[in-house]
């Protein structure tokens, strides 16, 4: 006698074939893929090296029909409504039935097709499907617009490659569905509560930087149409398995038709779903749903459309650090300034990205030789030396007056080990028009950029009337080169977003906030800069602001849900080795180092900002206790209390 969900089952099929979607069913369901014995190992190994589009919910024994942990009374040959049967690496037919495959050949058809692999010889795999979570969207509100619009969901063939294993190797396939940008965090909370129907998504934003060009031509489902104010979020998608089988040829292999599920008989609300497949199968976020590792979504860029996740987590973490690096004892008044969110902001674009160009200096001392101050350098080498350690290409980019001392503060940092490598150091002047264009792009192409990431901390900006001042208002233009103008074109280059760090509001990036800055802060209206930045930190001290974006980009890079996001879901481990904790842990800011390196800049002569003392201060306030006292709670916040003096 047939249970009511294997009724169930039997009867979805007319069902799927005209809506490709059991949303209402209430229960989970699941992608298959067929193969011989010989490639089952392999494939396996695939499913775990790529958790999130093959969640591997269970491996059958050869030749088995059933599959207990998901479907009582299940046989896997006719409870899909429709089948692909490939032949070398060729899908050759659909068809409604595999029960011919595990019979003796009646045809010479049939022959044929039996040549390349008997039944008892195959191994089925059951994957987990984003269709399980489409309910749970609808109830939290989310439209699903697939089903509203009777149509089966987009898929997209990506120019993202899966980790590959043994003879298994292919791109990326992912579903896309609309979702208005209000509701962008409910649909992410509702699918990290789904981690084996592919779990949160793996991209949110411009489909171009997943390599799909034509939103309107989905390589396997139906085209979905967005309605205004949607943004396209992708999840991957177990059809990335029928992808593997193209490519590694099998002799005989079967998957289900896209959009045509196997039923299990399992409730699709997570918390009671039994199913307990191998902990290195599944997605690491799958063995943890504590409420603080939930994700959270922020609009990273506008051009390309970029948004990212972090976990709850982190993001208290890193608002944490800001909240400390606003704190004023020097009392600037710079708490008028503060945003909340712009370190998070610049600290998610920054690991999004992979060249980076960092700028820093203000020639406060105009009667001194040399005129810089010690606020900057060192916030400035200490984010260099988090992105290097993080894999990211860096730049830093100074006033040619200041090249040759530049470079030697950098040897030094490298030498006394602050610095874990050198950097290059160039120079920008104004050559001409197209001059900022060819500095930051390939041969002046702005599909091309050189960079996707500008940095500036403590560095002179220009204000409204073309000049350079600093805090007392004396104009100091003749000691900077027009770097700004790198800062302005980037507003133009799809894939370059810029990050401003300041504490006075006359720093290069401090742009947007040049309202508050003309009214609230002395000589605002005289001193403030007018060229904007993306995001635009502000600190007590810049430095501060430098070590805070290398501590957020440490909780980034811890964060699992970060990690997955960068990562498409693909190559994902359950525990980061410990020699790459330890690298980036080694290469965060410490007492010890950031005393190094100011010692290093006030043998150069570089003077403290506010009281132009030769000494160990930064804006006129000592290393101890000020400044050390910060990087210890900076770090502390980040790691905890052992590494703060290292």
């Amino acid at each position: 006698m047939l249970t009511a969900v294997r009724a169930a089952r039997c009867s979805l099929r007319y069902f799927r074939s005209m809506s490709k979607s059991a949303m209402d069913s209430g229960y989970q369901q699941a992608n298959l893929v067929i193969l011989p014995n010989h490639l089952a190992n392999d494939f396996e190994a695939f499913c775990r090296s790529n958790p999130a589009p093959l969640p591997l919910l269970y491996r059958s024994q050869s030749g088995e029909t059933s599959c207990p942990p998901l479907a009582r009374l299940a046989d896997i040959r006719t409870d899909i409504s429709q089948y692909c049967v490939y032949q070398e690496g060729r899908l050759v037919k659909t068809v409604s039935s595999l029960q011919n495959y595990s019979t003796q050949p009646s045809s010479a058809t049939e022959q044929s097709a039996v040549h390349h692999g008997q039944w008892s010889d195959m191994v089925s795999f059951y994957l987990g499907c984003s269709f399980g979570f489409e309910g749970r969207l609808k109830e939290a509100g989310v439209p699903v617009r697939n089903v509203e619009q009777g149509r089966n969901v987009s898929m997209y063939r990506t120019a993202v490659p899966c980790i590959p294993a043994g003879v298994f190797s292919c791109p990326l396939v992912v579903t896309m569905r609309p979702v208005p940008a209000g509701l962008l965090d409910a649909a992410v909370g509702v699918t990290h509560l789904n981690p084996l129907a592919h779990g949160v998504p793996v991209h949110i934003g411009d489909p171009a930087l997943l390599g799909i060009q034509d939103l309107s031509r989905p390589d396997y489902g139906e085209r979905v149409e967005l309605q205004p104010g949607d943004v396209t979020v992708f999840w991957a998608c177990g059809v990335t398995a029928i992808e593997a089988i193209l490519s590694s040829k099998p002799s005989l292999a079967f998957s289900h038709s896209p959009g045509c599920m196997f039923l299990t008989d399992l409730p699709d609300s997570p918390p009671s779903s039994p199913i307990t497949p191998p902990s290195d199968s599944v997605d690491p976020l799958a063995t943890n749903l504590n409420p603080e590792l939930t994700p959270l979504c922020f609009l990273v860029s506008h051009n390309p459309l970029l948004y990212s996740l972090a976990s709850q987590r982190a993001v208290a973490k890193i608002r944490q650090l800001e909240t400390t690096i606003g704190e004023d004892p020097g009392q600037r008044g710079i708490r008028a300034l503060f945003v909340q969110d712009e370190l998070l902001h610049s600290c998610l674009a920054l690991s999004h990205s992979s060249s980076v160009a960092i700028t820093t200096g203000f020639p406060t001392h105009y009667m001194h030789s040399p005129p810089d101050e010690t606020d900057g350098p060192p916030g400035a080498i200490a984010m260099a030396t988090m992105l290097l350690s993080l894999g990211k290409q860096v730049t830093m980019v100074t006033d040619r007056r200041a090249l040759e001392m530049n470079q030697a503060i950098i040897d030094e940092a490298v030498r006394t080990g602050v610095l874990k490598t050198t950097i290059p150091l160039v120079t920008f002047e104004d050559s001409g028009p197209d001059a900022a264009l060819h500095f930051l792009c390939h041969h002046g192409d702005p599909s091309k950029p050189r960079y996707d990431h500008l940095v500036a901390i403590e560095r002179s900006g220009r204000a409204g009337d073309g000049n350079y001042y600093n805090m007392r208002g004396v104009n100091i233009k003749h000691l900077v080169d027009p770097i700004d103008d790198l800062f302005v074109a980037a507003k133009d280059i799809a894939g370059i977003t810029t990050t401003g760090i300041g504490d006075g509001g006359n720093e290069l990036g401090m742009g947007q906030l040049k309202e508050k800055v003309k009214s609230l802060m002395p000589n605002g209206s005289l001193i403030a800069c007018v060229v904007p930045a993306d995001y635009a930190i502000t600190a007590g001290v810049s430095n501060w602001g430098g070590y805070a974006v290398a501590c957020g980009l440490y909780l980034l890079h811890t964060c699992p849900a970060h990690q997955r996001y960068l990562k498409k879901g693909l190559g994902l481990k359950q525990a980061y080795p410990q020699e790459q904790l330890q690298d980036w842990t080694a290469n965060l800011p410490s007492v010890v180092k950031e005393e190094s390196i100011l010692s290093t800049l006030v043998r150069f002569g570089i003077r403290s900002g506010k009281t132009a003392h030769l000494a160990m201060e930064v804006d006129g306030l000592t290393f101890h206790p000020t400044h050390s006292d910060i990087i210890t709670r900076l770090v502390e916040v980040t790691v905890g209390p052992a590494t703060c003096y290292a």
